[in-house]
């Protein structure tokens, strides 16, 4: 893709990333919460990536809402799954054909399961210079996100429940396996993103001190 500027032409953005749903989450009186996770699709490249698929009573509108950009779930190349908490994990049988990451596991058809070094702590490049997954440990010990760069946002990260929503922490660590690992993962991703997709809220900009 292109963009004129007068006399000139300059690249413009390969991927948009739109939030089909922004995550939720609300506690009732009696302890119990109403969730589901966001749900994010990265397209207009070779590939197209759902983040998440929200919990399994999402089921009937999923379809809808890729629809909704033109795309279909045989449409989808790569699921990546944040981690595998039901509200982000509950609508993989719509993509048999896709290639899914869920957490620290890589798999392709029929049950192939690929090597990568997500574990060790090494990013998974999905398009290299384009869209990385990359380990964000904490909340889960096998936690994932994907990293959008050279949108017209900027960078965009796709952080799961990294981080719950823009204001989460007096709460985030509540629901963390690991806190001082999530807190690390949390100071990576806001070093280098420009927007955060959280997995309970809406999107939000990284707004930086002069000088950082």
């Amino acid at each position: 893709r292109t963009a004129p500027l007068g006399s000139l032409t300059i690249p413009g953005p390969l991927y948009s990333v739109r939030v089909l749903q922004a995550g939720y989450s609300s506690p009732n009186p009696d302890g119990s919460c109403r969730a589901d996770g966001s749900v994010t699709l990265v397209w207009g490249g070779p590939l197209t990536v759902l983040v998440d698929t929200g919990g399994p009573w999402l089921r009937p509108q999923l379809p809808g809402l890729l629809a909704s950009q033109g795309v279909s779930p045989s449409d989808v190349t790569h699921v990546i799954v944040t981690h595998g908490h039901s509200d982000h994990a509950g609508n993989l049988n719509l993509f048999p054909e896709a290639t899914l990451l869920l957490g620290f596991d890589l798999s392709r058809g029929r049950g192939l399961y690929l090597p990568h070094g997500l574990a060790s702590g090494a990013a998974l490049e999905l398009h290299p210079g384009h869209l990385r997954v990359t380990p964000t440990p904490g909340h889960t010990r096998a936690h994932v996100s994907l990293v959008a760069l050279g949108t017209t946002l900027g960078t965009v990260a796709v952080a799961g429940d990294a981080f719950e929503h823009g204001e989460d922490e007096e709460e985030w660590a509540a629901l963390s396996e690991d806190p001082p690992e999530q807190r690390r993962s949390r100071q990576a991703l806001v070093a280098t993103a420009d927007v955060i997709v959280p997995g309970h809220g809406e999107p939000f900009r990284v707004v930086r001190e002069w000088g950082q």
